[in-house]
């Protein structure tokens, strides 16, 4: 039996792919096999020496202490493209909300209340002063070109704009989902200065923290539009605001609203609401769920931000995981052992990642606890765990 600590109301389309006679649920559980969370901060939290794997329901991490799970032999699962949709619909709002007054005017509407039969007039009257302009034929320039990136790019010229696209390191798959009609930037500086609309979709990194400041406004055209669906800290408030006082940017849509951002008119501030759908809830349990079981039943990682993606299809009814560090000669090390064990390795897979690696062996035989507090004690692994798929 399987013992799921679970920190955050997690859908019950998620918790539905852990069977009952398989797992134990609760909010509190005592050495449990892994966590399953949201927007919990566990940073400073215990990491019990049970503990195998974290699943996050979302794309970001910072609420978990990647680092000391790495050290432990801890797994950290996300579920990136899991919301893209939801957030790729508001990030379609925001260029509607960017481009037309329609919050200003909704706003205004508001205040008519109790004007009785004079409200029609009082709108015709007034409306000139929420006028907008229309997105159609005009360009779009898309920095970081992830699932979400690329849904947007996609609708946008549904709707009949010019796309531009900028990522140096845009994956296969993204590229493959990629209309071509989507112009390739040469640089950012190119997409900033021929772009009427920019739309953020990177995350937010040592590299990209701070990445559109007072240098980037200057190479805008005037009366650009910017949309930030993404993460704060990637544009540079301060220089934002001067950016609008001095009329470069018209309006700034943002998922991710500052203390200094509030109050001012041509910001637009929206109360990071991208993956707050149901569906999106529901598309990152289920994920993370599937993650979850995998690793604990099978030893496979996939979208783990911490360690490799490791999958082996099964070969034997007796599995070996080690966890450990990516320095030399530690898959010899571990074959020695199930050698002197007169112990058959029947199929292996090795991966690594950054400081970390993990190795999934299927063995003739299964290894004797001895055996594995051996492999346990080699300088450099981590945690080591077998599985016995007779059972």
């Amino acid at each position: 039996m399987y013992k799921l600590m679970k920190l955050n109301q997690i859908s019950a389309e998620g918790l539905a792919h852990f069977p009952l006679d398989k797992y134990e649920i609760a909010t509190e559980i005592s050495n449990p096999d892994a966590i399953i969370l949201r927007s919990f901060k566990m940073n400073e939290m215990k990491l019990p020496g049970s503990l195998l794997a974290v699943g996050r329901a979302g794309a970001g991490v910072n609420n978990i202490p990647v680092d000391r799970c790495s050290e432990k032999g801890i797994v950290v699962f996300n579920t990136p493209g899991a919301n893209a949709n939801a957030v790729k619909e508001l990030t379609m709002t925001g260029l509607l909300l960017a481009s037309r007054d329609i919050a200003k005017g909704m706003a205004y509407v508001q205040t008519l209340k109790g004007k009785g039969s004079e409200v029609p007039a009082l709108i015709e009257a007034n409306k000139k002063n929420f006028s907008g302009t229309e997105i159609m034929g005009k360009t779009l320039g898309i920095i970081g070109l992830g699932k979400i990136g690329v849904m947007v790019a996609n609708s946008a010229l549904d709707l009949g704009m010019q796309v531009i696209g900028y990522d140096p390191f845009i994956s296969v798959e993204s590229a493959w989902g990629l209309s071509r009609e989507v112009q390739r930037a040469t640089g950012l500086d190119m997409l900033l200065a021929n772009s009427d609309y920019v739309s953020i979709h990177t995350p937010l990194t040592d590299s990209t923290k701070g990445m559109i400041n007072q240098e980037k406004f200057k190479q805008m055209k005037k009366g650009v539009k910017i949309l930030n669906f993404s993460r704060g800290g990637i544009v540079n408030n301060d220089d934002l605001v001067l950016s609008i006082k001095e009329g470069v940017v018209s309006r700034y849509v943002t998922d991710f609203p500052d203390d200094e951002l509030l109050g001012l008119d041509n910001i637009l501030a929206i109360p990071h609401l991208g993956a707050s759908t149901e569906e999106a809830e529901s598309n990152c349990a289920v994920m993370v769920a599937k993650q979850i079981r995998n690793f604990l039943e099978h030893g496979i990682i996939k979208n783990s931000v911490n360690y490799p993606e490791c999958k082996l299809e099964q070969t034997s009814n007796y599995r070996l995981i080690v966890m450990n560090k990516n320095i030399p000669n530690m898959v010899g090390q571990v074959s020695t052992i199930l050698a002197k064990a007169d112990i058959n390795i029947i199929e292996m897979l090795n991966k690594s990642k950054g400081d970390y690696a993990c190795t999934i062996i299927d063995l003739s035989s299964q290894p004797p606890q001895e055996m594995i507090k051996a492999i346990g004690s080699i300088n450099g692994v981590v945690k080591v765990r077998s599985l016995n798929f007779k059972k």
